[in-house]
């Protein structure tokens, strides 16, 4: 029975049998793999993966699905579907509840319009993963993975590279999906890193630099941060990390908005929101 995917929940079904096969390729599945899916949709993806890997667990929101879905998954005995939306999923709780005391692997196709919101919360349980591998639009992939110094480098790829390795590791082009979207996508992967750069509490302060110096990108640096930052310490980490005075937000890597807020934190005002 056919199911039309749904506009409201982001629906875009991968058909494309070898860009399956490249997915499934690219994530280095092995026989101690538990995989948590997002977004299983009619199953092609969860049974190629469960022949893989010792367990599976494919999160599915649609109702309206379960039935085929589970169905299709009917001879695969290490699979479980999970009536769940992502967001509202307790990874943590899950796990303790299973008794899964390994790390998990995440694998999804994840709506374009709730992409953001998805790995933020997937971060907030990075201790509870290994590695992440999602099928997101094109561009905000670059985002995520973008380097310093290009247009498409921002606040947002800060705040996941501070967390993460991000990598595209191959496009996917939107004739590979039912219904066909508007935009190409990408395959992205992120690898939590495994101790944070900074302690708990000036975690905060960075987020509220960096995006304060986000946003007002047009402008220099000294300009979109002088409400917050006085000129005279400002110039002197420029001055000292060999930075021209005009440099602009896009320009400072991570590893320089670190250690700008470690030069001037004690002075960072506390209102600068991170949202």
């Amino acid at each position: 029975m056919y199911i039309k995917p749904k506009k409201s929940l982001g629906q875009n079904f991968l058909i494309d049998k070898n860009i399956q096969r490249k997915i499934i390729n690219a994530c280095r599945l092995s026989k101690e793999d538990i995989i948590l899916e997002i977004g299983s949709g009619r199953g092609e993806l969860t049974s190629g993966i469960a022949a893989l890997v010792n367990k599976v667990y494919a999160l599915e929101i649609d109702s309206r699905i379960y039935p085929e879905l589970e169905e299709k998954l009917s001879a695969t005995d290490n699979c479980q579907v999970i009536k769940s939306d992502i967001l509202k999923f307790d990874i943590r709780k899950f796990l303790q509840e299973n008794i899964i005391k390994q790390k998990v692997k995440i694998i999804g196709n994840i709506p374009y319009y709730i992409s953001s919101p998805i790995i933020e919360h997937l971060i907030g349980y990075r201790s509870n993963i290994s590695e992440v591998f999602l099928t997101v639009q094109k561009e905000f992939g670059r985002r995520v993975a973008a380097s310093s110094g290009s247009k498409e480098y921002g606040s947002f790829s800060c705040f996941v590279q501070y967390y993460a390795q991000t990598k595209i590791l191959f496009e996917i082009k939107r004739t590979c999906f039912r219904p066909l979207p508007k935009v190409d996508s990408c395959f992205l992967s992120l690898k939590f890193t495994d101790k944070p750069l900074l302690e708990d509490e000036e975690e905060a302060g960075l987020f509220k630099l960096i995006r304060a110096a986000f946003n007002q990108r047009r402008k220099t640096l000294r300009n979109s941060l002088s409400a917050f930052i006085s000129e005279g310490e400002l110039e002197d980490f420029l001055n000292s990390s060999g930075i021209d005075k005009n440099v602009r937000p896009e320009d400072l890597s991570l590893l320089q908005f670190i250690e700008l807020l470690k030069k001037v934190k004690k002075n960072l005002d506390k209102s600068i929101d991170l949202v």
